[in-house]
């Protein structure tokens, strides 16, 4: 399966984005689908995971503040994010593995889209 991620930019704190990812290839609803960020010099850190029951889950540092969502029929998952903060910004990516479980670990996905940049200014 192949993952487009779109919806990044440059807002200012407080504002909101979402993201989205549009995923190519068949059984888009079998996948867990995940969203991660890095930011410069740090490593690739869990935000939030659905699974193939919608279950949603979420890092506790976004709890409160993002939802994830998907919609099979458009092979689409979303990333609404609200009261952005400086410390949010990053390239945010989305993942999908075949799983029975919701994974939070990068290493535990299969696919990758090729990022987003998200930047919030002070």
């Amino acid at each position: 399966v192949q993952l487009v991620e779109s919806g990044g930019g440059l807002v200012p704190a407080g504002d909101s984005l979402s993201l989205s990812c549009v995923a190519s290839g068949p059984l888009f609803s079998r996948y867990v689908l995940g969203w991660f960020r890095q930011a410069p010099g740090k490593e690739r850190a869990f935000l939030s995971t659905i699974d193939t029951n919608s279950r949603k889950y979420y890092a506790d540092s976004v709890k409160g503040r993002f939802t994830i969502s998907r919609y099979n029929a458009k092979n689409t998952a979303t990333l609404q994010m609200n009261d952005l903060k400086p410390g949010d910004t990053a390239v945010y990516y989305c993942a999908a593995v075949q799983s029975w479980r919701a994974p939070d670990r990068p290493m535990e996905y299969d696919y990758w889209g090729q990022g987003t940049q998200v930047t919030v200014s002070s």
